[in-house]
């Protein structure tokens, strides 16, 4: 019911004053927005809401870290420095072939991450994510070097901070790709949850623990590429949604995995409708709210996990 509330009054916020009885005698122009402007920009907002929440639960639970998210692992850094790199080599390239790119990179980025945690034991499950943080830090310090020694600073800009304001039609379509990735995560959901248990463990009940994780990084891989490329850096969404969501529906993937979507779903348009009337009628992006809001709840899983320690 929220995400249904939420999506209709996304339609009618904005700069252009359209209310739902306008929808019996639409003019032109407010037929064109629409289309091309609040539509599109619903869409990307659900679908970037439900594939970033469902990245973060597959993070967390084949990392068996409630901390770890494509944030906190140096997966949207990763990604970032690869959109440089195709924006270095690939200047006339498709945002498909940048896709590709950002997505070998991401990749890349988790893999190693995953081969640190491999290597770092250690019984707090706070300081994961804090070396996840250094990771992406490190990554993000690199990429700013070469955009700086290339004079594209301000082309990579518009990747720091996730920004709705731009979505229209024919810029957005790229997030559809998620859509098949999320059905795929279903599918496996059974196995991550088995895989999340220990290599040992899942290898004892016959499952290619191997394949299995590769598989779930791909995804996770695939879909921050394809979200910060379209929409930009949207930070926190993957780690605290699932938090909420297992606080309530327990840690079982297949279980959890259609609240995880539709709550990020409404998290995103709450704070990107928030963002749009808070300044009326300009507007705070959206890596902006929900890095706020998102840091808040954040500060108050860690306070929570410390108080039933």
């Amino acid at each position: 019911m929220a995400l249904i509330v939420l999506s209709i009054t996304s339609l009618f916020v904005g700069v252009k004053g359209i209310t739902p009885l306008d929808l019996f005698d639409l003019t032109e122009e407010q037929a064109h927005i629409l289309l091309v402007s609040r539509f599109p920009r619903l869409m990307s907002i659900i679908l970037a809401g439900v594939s970033m929440s469902i990245a973060g639960l597959i993070m967390q639970q084949l990392t068996r870290n409630k901390f770890v998210s494509p944030t906190t692992a140096g997966t949207m850094d990763s990604a970032r420095l690869g959109i440089l790199v195709s924006l270095m080599l690939f200047t006339s390239a498709s945002p498909f072939v940048k896709m590709l790119v950002a997505f070998a990179f991401a990749l890349l980025g988790t893999f190693v991450f995953m081969k640190i945690l491999d290597k770092v034991k250690y019984k707090d499950a706070i300081f994961i994510p804090l070396v996840g943080l250094m990771f992406g830090n490190i990554i993000g310090s690199i990429t700013t070097f070469f955009a700086l020694k290339n004079d594209l600073v301000q082309n990579m800009s518009s990747w720091l901070q996730g920004n709705f304001s731009m979505m229209i039609q024919g810029r957005y379509e790229l997030l559809y790709i998620s859509i098949p990735l999320v059905i795929i995560a279903y599918i496996y959901a059974n196995k991550f949850t088995i895989a999340g248990m220990g290599e040992e463990f899942a290898i004892n009940l016959g499952l290619n623990h191997k394949r299995v994780v590769n598989i779930g990084l791909i995804i996770v891989a695939l879909i921050t590429s394809s979200v910060v490329l379209t929409v930009g850096m949207i930070p926190f969404l993957g780690l605290i949604i699932p938090n909420i969501v297992s606080m309530y529906k327990g840690d079982h993937l297949k279980n959890s995995l259609s609240h995880t979507a539709l709550l990020g779903a409404v998290f995103v348009l709450a704070c990107d409708i928030f963002g749009r009337v808070i300044i009326y009628p300009y507007e705070i992006a959206i890596g902006v709210t929900v890095g706020v809001i998102g840091s808040g709840i954040f500060l108050y899983l860690i306070l929570r996990r410390k108080a039933y320690a």
